[in-house]
């Protein structure tokens, strides 16, 4: 076993830390001299205490060492023969931290040509603020809510047009990822709306941002795109779809969402192998809208025997029974079942495994839940573009804890390569 190696409790060999350990690089002589005076908490953390005075000497001591390495001399030494830049002072600075306003003093050099990297020019900020804003209004948070946070924990005013800048420059981010490539092949791709309030021409009005999920073939999920269109039809889907293509995506296995209108048409134009699948999901809480409260129960449980028959023609006569026991109450069911049968019952066609990726957009409802989260703390929206800014942030958070693949992966991707035989690569 190397010396970098030690043996763990089941014995394997566990990589040793190689960082530097913290008393190397604070000795305890250092951290004496810093808590001599020292006596209760707001010494360390207090709006003028040691962790922010230390912050603000620590930046000014990285920006004079930049300065030297920009000019190539140090402080007090006589500057080379042949280097005709010097140093022409210093100007005071404060930055917004994440210990309140801090007063840095920024040397300068003759010539102008000094660009500090710790803290560019006309950067006003430090240590992740910007972030901090972002974060914040990713959850929700108005403008003047964001304002009276940062006032209240870090002592900060800010300007409203100060956030509306931090959060405008991930217009840049959203572009590029709106646009970024897309991988080959999805085994499925879920389609599903989120209703928003966006004010247009001084009215609001409600508008579906449509956000497209893919299952890749190594099992994660991931946000194809967003749109916004307040009205669907074949000509909208036909534009996303060709949109996808262009992204790269050469082919989808299953195309599951709800009974959008004109989405099978252009589905068949653009990826012509694809299968589309009505969430069942979705037609099972379009039946029950109008069922009387104590209808409702055993619906439910007749029609859940249609969506778990073994197979097509158990499911047709499972439907059949539905009607008969239910058409003089509830004609309207089974007519719309009938009406969109040939793209409910694809699924019944594969194996269990499959049948339980593709048969409903859960995979996509649990994201919308968590950006329904961030939209109902805000009312109507400026915009299109603002609702499209908080959206993206919304799901750039709810990445960090959803779309990990399925234990049971490796059988489920075995069941979609044998099902769509050479279309999946290896």
């Amino acid at each position: 076993m190397s010396n970098k190696e030690h043996s763990g409790n089941d014995g394997a060999a566990v990589p040793k830390r190689t960082g530097r350990k913290r008393e190397e690089i604070f000795s305890q002589e250092l951290l004496d001299g810093l808590l001599k005076h020292y006596s209760k908490p707001e010494d360390l953390i207090g709006p003028d205490g040691l962790l922010k005075q230390l912050t603000a000497a620590l930046v000014e001591r990285a920006m004079n060492a930049e300065l030297t390495h920009h000019l190539g001399y140090a402080s007090g030494e006589e500057p080379p023969e042949e280097q005709g830049n010097r140093r022409n002072g210093k100007t005071p600075k404060t930055l917004r931290s994440d210990h309140g306003p801090l007063t840095v003093n920024v040397p300068r050099d003759r010539a102008g040509t000094f660009e500090p990297q710790i803290v560019p020019k006309h950067q006003r900020h430090f240590n992740g603020f910007d972030d901090k804003i972002l974060s914040m209004y990713a959850r929700g948070m108005s403008v003047r809510d964001i304002q009276a946070h940062l006032h209240e924990i870090y002592g900060v005013d800010v300007a409203s047009d100060l956030i509306s800048r931090v959060t405008d420059a991930v217009v840049e981010e959203l572009e590029a990822w709106q646009n970024r490539p897309l991988e080959s092949i999805y085994l499925v791709v879920y389609l599903d709306a989120l209703v928003v309030k966006i004010r247009d021409n001084g009215v609001v009005q409600n508008k579906a941002v449509y956000l497209a999920v893919g299952l890749g073939a190594d099992g994660g999920k991931d946000v194809l795109g967003m749109w916004i269109q307040q009205t669907e039809g074949a000509k909208f889907w036909m534009s996303i779809l060709t949109e996808l293509a262009n992204r790269g995506v050469k082919d989808i296995t299953v195309l599951c969402a709800d009974g959008l209108t004109g989405l099978p048409d252009a589905v068949s134009a653009v990826f012509p192998r694809a299968i589309f699948q009505t969430c069942i999901v979705h037609m099972v809480r379009a039946s029950t809208r109008y069922v009387s409260w104590k209808d409702r129960k055993q619906l439910c449980a007749d029609l859940r025997c249609i969506y778990n028959a073994p197979t097509r023609a158990a499911a047709e006569q499972e439907l059949r029974a539905f009607e008969e026991r239910w058409s003089k109450q509830y004609p309207s069911i089974g007519t719309m079942w009938r009406r969109r049968w040939e793209d409910v019952v694809p699924f019944l066609d594969f194996p269990l495994e499959i049948r339980k990726a593709i048969y409903t957009t859960n995979a996509i409802e649990a994201l919308n839940r968590q950006v329904r989260k961030v939209l109902k703390t805000r009312g109507a929206l400026p915009s299109d573009d603002a609702a499209a800014k908080l959206v993206f942030l919304a799901l750039r958070n709810a990445k960090k804890s959803w779309g990990v693949r399925s234990h049971h992966w490796g059988r489920i991707l075995t069941q979609f390569t044998l099902c769509f035989e050479g279309r999946i690569p290896q």
